[in-house]
Formats: C-alpha cells, sequence, structure tokens
C-alpha cells in the first residue's frame, strides 16, 4: 500500500478481542540471556515483556510499562539484577503500554525512541482510549496523567555506549506502526523487538499500514542484522530471530495475495473476512506451543487464549488490507481522473 497512515486506525472487526494488556497478576520474570543481558519476560503472555542491559558504567531498560506501578517494578528488578544507574530508556513504540510508565522514570533516565514515535506521543486522552480496549474492565489507566516523552530520537539508526557495550538502535521502516524501534545488542546477537516481530508463529497487528511496507522493512532488518539469533518481542515467548522474519514475511506475503485474490473476484468486506484462509485454522504453530511450556500458567489455557487471539489478530489484519486496497483503487482512480 502506497501511504501510512498518520494515525492509529480505529477498525476492528465484529466481535474483535485484542490482547489482554492489564497490569493485573502481571509479574516480571527475569530470564538471563548472556552475561549481563535479562529478558523481563511477563508471567502471563501476552502481556507486555522489558529488557535490561548492563554495561561497564550505565544500564538500559527496554519499554516501561503500562502504568507506574508497572514501571516500579521493573526498576526494581533491575536494581536487584545491578548496582549502576538506569541511564537510559528505550521505547521500542509509543503504544501506552510501552510508555505510560515513562514518568516513573527518575529525571535522569534519557528516553529514547525513533523520532516517528515521539511524534505520534500527542493525544493522551486518545491514547489511553484506544489502550483501555485491551484493558479488559481494569480501570489502571484512569491513574495515567503524564505522557513523559523521549528526549532523544532518531530517525533511522543510533548508538548508546553504556561503557564497554554498545547498544545499537534501529528503524527499519512501518511496522506494527511507522517508528518501530529495534534494540539490538550484537555481543548477543540478540534484539527486543516490541510490537513489529514476534515469535514465529504469532501474527503481527496491522495498526497503521499495510502488509506491503511491512515486507520491506521486515526484509531490510534481515539483511541488516544478518548474525540476529534472539529475539525478546515486546508480546509472548522470546524466539529465534531468523524464523520470526521468515514466518512473518511469508504470513504478510500470504495475506496480501490472499485477500487481493478476494478482491479481484469481487467478494465485499464481510465475504473476505469469512473466506480468507487463516494459518491459524488448525491451531497454533508447535514452536509457540513448545515455547508456551516456560510460562507459569497452565499451559491448555495458555494455549487456548493465545489460539483465540490468534483468530481476532488475523480478522483484524485481513480487514485493514482489505480497506486498504479500496482506499489505493480510489486513490488511483481520481489520479487518473484528474
Amino acid at each position: 500500500m502506497s501511504s501510512i497512515p498518520s494515525r492509529e486506525t480505529s477498525a476492528r472487526p465484529t466481535g474483535y478481542r485484542g490482547p489482554n494488556l492489564s497490569p493485573a497478576g502481571l509479574h516480571l520474570i527475569p530470564r538471563k540471556l548472556t552475561d549481563r543481558t535479562y529478558a523481563l519476560v511477563a508471567n502471563i503472555p501476552p502481556k507486555d515483556n522489558n529488557g535490561l542491559i548492563v554495561g561497564d558504567r550505565a544500564a538500559l531498560v527496554v519499554d516501561a510499562g503500562v502504568t507506574a506501578d508497572v514501571s516500579r517494578q521493573i526498576q526494581r528488578i533491575a536494581g536487584e539484577l545491578t548496582n549502576l544507574p538506569l541511564r537510559y530508556l528505550v521505547n521500542t513504540t509509543y503504544h501506552g503500554d510501552h510508555t505510560f510508565g515513562n514518568a516513573a522514570f527518575p529525571d535522569d533516565t534519557v528516553i529514547v525512541s525513533s523520532r516517528l514515535n515521539r511524534q505520534n506521543m500527542t493525544d493522551l486522552e486518545r491514547e489511553k482510549q484506544i489502550r483501555t480496549g485491551n484493558m479488559y474492565g481494569d480501570t489502571a489507566l484512569e491513574g495515567v496523567h503524564d505522557w513523559r516523552l523521549p528526549d532523544v530520537t532518531f530517525d533511522y539508526s543510533a548508538e548508546i555506549d553504556l561503557g564497554g557495550r554498545t547498544v545499537k538502535l534501529f528503524r527499519f521502516g512501518p511496522g506494527n506502526g511507522p517508528g518501530d524501534t529495534i534494540v539490538y545488542l550484537s555481543d548477543a546477537r540478540t534484539a527486543w523487538t516490541g510490537n513489529y516481530l514476534c515469535h514465529a508463529g504469532i501474527a503481527p497487528m496491522l495498526l497503521q499500514g499495510g502488509p506491503q511496507p511491512y515486507v520491506e522493512s521486515l526484509k531490510h532488518m534481515r539483511d541488516e542484522l544478518p548474525e540476529l539469533r534472539t529475539i525478546v518481542p515486546g508480546h509472548g515467548p522470546i524466539g529465534n530471530g531468523a524464523e520470526a522474519l521468515e514466518w512473518l514475511i511469508d504470513y504478510l506475503e500470504s495475506l496480501t495475495a490472499d485477500v487481493t485474490g478476494l478482491r479481484a473476484r469481487g467478494r465485499d468486506e464481510d465475504q473476505t473476512l469469512d473466506e480468507c484462509p487463516s494459518p491459524f485454522a488448525d491451531g497454533l504453530d508447535n514452536r509457540v506451543i513448545e515455547a508456551l511450556a516456560d510460562y507459569e500458567v497452565p499451559r491448555e489455557a495458555a494455549r487456548q487464549h493465545l489460539l483465540e487471539l490468534m483468530h481476532h489478530l488475523h480478522r483484524l489484519n485481513v480487514l485493514v488490507t482489505y480497506r486498504g486496497l479500496v482506499n489505493d483503487e480510489a486513490s488511483s482512480a481520481q489520479s487518473r481522473v484528474g
């Protein structure tokens, strides 16, 4: 699709239920990946994960949590893992479940993200309203009154020196949003990927653009980070980076082909939602099922919850892709007339 919307789409299929982002019952479990490198994994998928990278002089946290209480939990865990100051906080996306906790970090913690993420952090009430749809009745967002913005931004890439360790930041292009920020640590061959890339077999959400620009961004990441081994997504289990990239590229290319084909055969929006093939029709990818064994929650309950969520996310992606095709056709027709 030719353009990236300036605001997140409000379109949702009938009966849609998104991921549960409520902080209720959330406990972050530190998982050591390499020396001084940690994934802070939510005990209940798909609640938000975080990260901690420690250098010789300072430490960096990935994402801030959905509320000040979650932010304080992140900082407490970080304090148990290192006595170095939390000098940097990176926001992988502008979404409130990753950024509402910014305000609870110390004033001298420098918040870094892409310029496009910061540009999307302009309307706190609208952002709270959107994320409230994923709170499942939890009223925790009523206590969010301040949306602290990134102090430092970048366009395409940046580096942060922690003393003896350099953290690289990338914006490869539009994905879940226009400014998705990837946090890459080359000595650990690990990337924190926010909403941009999840474990192979877990669908994305097309919230601010279509599948084709997303595919090009993913290919850019694949080319730029050939040594990538591990990803820590913003939600769900830790995964293999190469497998996740190939799965998502294939998913988005198939989605484009399927929706385009149905549109060409005269199917309307509802018919396309009903007829578009789903990679989840026969259940979750076995790699996802195996990864769920690492969680505290009962495995079958987690499997069923994720499978239902994948059906909802896929239908959302079909809807967004279909409407994008319609909009592109209308724009093309208008250009011809003009």
